[in-house]
């Protein structure tokens, strides 16, 4: 699966604040729903609390994969974001995160949710990937890494 099928530039974000896990989760979800206009950042919140709330999706090495379904998503979504400084998320390896992606599905295609998740985890397990992702400077830099992968 290439990244560019279901990220975009405006959904890319280089060094955001991080402040703490649910202050990232609130100022996504708002990034989220002004990128694509179609959600409400109260939906995306929300859902992507109660998926939180199952078990960190923080996988280690700094790298968290928040991701939920959502009813009224139409389509698969995905955004990118590098943070100014690492935050806790209750990630296994017990490290900050500072590198994440944000997988918003619709709600009835759970075996593509699954698919795509694990297609995005296996990107982010490629330690050159994210070395290049943590050194952009810029949304539009982010983007072309995460696409030329």
């Amino acid at each position: 699966m290439r990244l560019e099928t279901i990220l975009t530039p405006e959904r890319c974000f280089c060094n955001l604040p991080g402040v703490s896990k649910k202050r990232f989760l609130t100022t996504v979800s708002e990034l989220i729903s002004e990128a694509t206009h179609s959600l409400s950042a109260d939906q995306i919140y929300t859902a992507l609390l109660a998926r939180e709330q199952l078990g960190s999706t923080g996988i280690g090495n700094g790298i968290a994969i928040p991701h939920c379904r959502v009813a009224d998503c139409k389509t698969i979504t995905g955004t990118l974001v590098t943070l100014e400084e690492g935050i806790d998320f209750d990630a296994i390896d017990s490290r900050t995160v500072d590198l994440l992606f944000v997988l918003i599905v619709p709600a009835e295609e759970m075996n593509e949710h699954l698919k795509v998740l694990g297609a995005v985890a296996s990107l982010f397990h490629q330690e050159e990937f994210c070395n290049k992702l943590r050194q952009a400077r810029s949304a539009q830099e982010l983007y072309d890494i995460a696409t030329s992968f």
